[in-house]
């Protein structure tokens, strides 16, 4: 008799809450942000993109967070809003983060996540307004970026 295995809920997305508290407990460590406890949760061709980079495969997907680490020496992550519909998890966010020598800035965005059969994620697409939100913490540099925004596109 031939069986087939179950397919193990080990590493699986199942639910928001579980995005929300992966997610949360990823940039609220103490020291570095770790993203080791959630990497088994994506697919091993995972296909990320935001509005700096797009890349495959989970070394690559990896080695992001590794350099976003490096870079900042704190995260914080506010899950605002996260719903699920079938195969595809969309959250709102409000990162904040803390590069060297410098002051603290929010970037306020979402993601898209699209779970593959096994319910690990394999695409991630992430909106935000990198530059928008850092220079919004830049005395007088805010304003006159805004400004030109708004003759410009608005």
């Amino acid at each position: 008799m031939n069986m087939v295995e179950p397919m193990s809920k080990q590493f699986m997305i199942e639910t928001v809450d579980q995005i929300k508290e992966l997610w949360t407990k990823t940039y609220n460590n103490a020291g570095k942000p770790d993203w080791s406890h959630i990497i088994p949760y994506y697919s091993n061709d995972i296909e990320f993109r935001d509005a700096v980079q797009c890349l495959r495969g989970i070394d690559n997907f990896t080695a992001m967070t590794e350099r976003l680490s490096a870079r900042s020496n704190d995260l914080k992550m506010n899950i605002v809003n996260a719903v699920k519909d079938g195969h595809i998890i969309f959250v709102e966010w409000e990162m904040t983060i803390i590069f060297k020598n410098r002051p603290s800035s929010v970037i306020y965005g979402s993601s898209r996540l699209i779970l593959n059969e096994e319910g690990k994620i394999a695409n991630q697409r992430d909106y935000y307004d990198l530059w928008g939100d850092i220079f919004d913490n830049i005395p007088r540099f805010n304003k006159m970026y805004r400004k030109f925004m708004h003759r410009k596109f608005g």
